[in-house]
């Protein structure tokens, strides 16, 4: 208990503050799992159909800020740094030690200021695509019967 007293107090005096998840920080680009929205990943940015789907859905960003891997080299990176600046979106490249470029690690954040805690973040399942719709057979249509009828003739 007394070391970790001496710690904090060794730390706050020489200006380093401990900082809350840092395993988390690392995989979301300097913030957290609670305040996400959506999250694309390097291997994700590549693919046109989800590219697409995101800048499908580009004001349902207004209120949140979006967070860019800056070492990630891809032009649909661009295209949503312009997306952003039409609509006022604030944004932000992160090009410090949390920005890697590994094909699981995250290329693109949507983030909220305080904790959303979504439960579902990625992109293909924030915004799942539509199942095909099944024609159903229809009903034929049955004479109505009575009660009665049922009762003694038996349901036919």
């Amino acid at each position: 208990m007394a070391d970790d007293l001496n710690k904090r107090v060794e730390n706050a005096a020489q200006g380093i503050t401990p900082q809350t998840k840092p395993d988390e920080r690392r995989r979301y680009l300097g913030s957290l799992r609670e305040r996400v929205l959506v999250r694309m990943d390097n291997t994700e940015v590549k693919n046109p159909k989800l590219t697409n789907l995101f800048l499908k859905h580009i004001l349902d960003y207004k209120g949140y800020s979006v967070l860019i891997n800056g070492n990630v080299n891809d032009d649909f990176l661009g295209k949503v740094e312009a997306a952003c600046s039409k609509y006022s979106i604030p944004f932000t490249l992160v090009n410090n030690e949390t920005a890697r470029t590994g094909a699981k690690d995250t290329a693109i954040l949507v983030v909220a200021k305080t904790a959303i805690n979504k439960m579902r973040i990625e992109i293909g399942q924030v915004y799942a695509p539509e199942m095909p719709k099944e024609e159903l057979d229809q009903p034929k249509n049955k004479k109505k019967t009575s009660f009665w009828h049922r009762l003694f003739h038996g349901d036919r």
